[in-house]
């Protein structure tokens, strides 16, 4: 039932910010001069099972590429509702790419996970580049990526 609520939570704080228990979140991904095209960036959150919760951000518009966000895709089966309104361009290596959500404040602390997947054409994929617990206590905490993220952090 927790789990169910959370989920609740997190649906509800993406669909309709102002109606739930949520609190603005910036998140900050920096990439790496890593000599390639832009990249593209799924962030989403697994639940404490680590089930698919909800995504959060899609940086990269062309849906022929999502295949890529390796883990992500195979979360979502690639179902582009799953990112309806939650997508920008993609990054380009040495640039930032920062965007500020409401997440439901029952995510924090409860053993939820962000993860970014990121893919870079003609370069290897990257999933689950970054997988951070969303806890307070990270909040401000770089993390250092596996491949073409520089560094990441939320911000409460």
């Amino acid at each position: 039932m927790k789990s169910l609520l959370a989920t609740l939570a997190l649906t509800t704080a993406l669909t309709l910010p102002s109606l739930a228990l949520a609190r603005p979140v910036t998140l900050t991904t920096t990439l790496t001069n890593y000599g390639g095209d832009g990249a593209y960036l799924a962030l989403y959150v697994t639940d404490p099972s680590g089930a698919y919760a909800g995504s959060l951000w899609m940086a990269g518009g062309k849906s022929k590429y999502y295949e890529h966000l390796a883990d992500w895709y195979r979360a979502t089966a690639g179902d582009p509702a799953q990112i309806n309104g939650i997508t920008g361009a993609s990054v380009g290596a040495g640039r930032s790419l920062e965007i500020t959500l409401d997440l439901a404040d029952a995510l924090f602390d409860a053993g939820y996970t962000l993860h970014i997947d990121a893919a870079v054409e003609e370069m290897r994929d990257s999933p689950n580049e970054i997988a951070v617990p969303l806890t307070a206590a990270g909040a401000g905490q770089p993390v250092k990526g596996r491949r073409y993220i520089a560094s990441f952090r939320y911000d409460m």
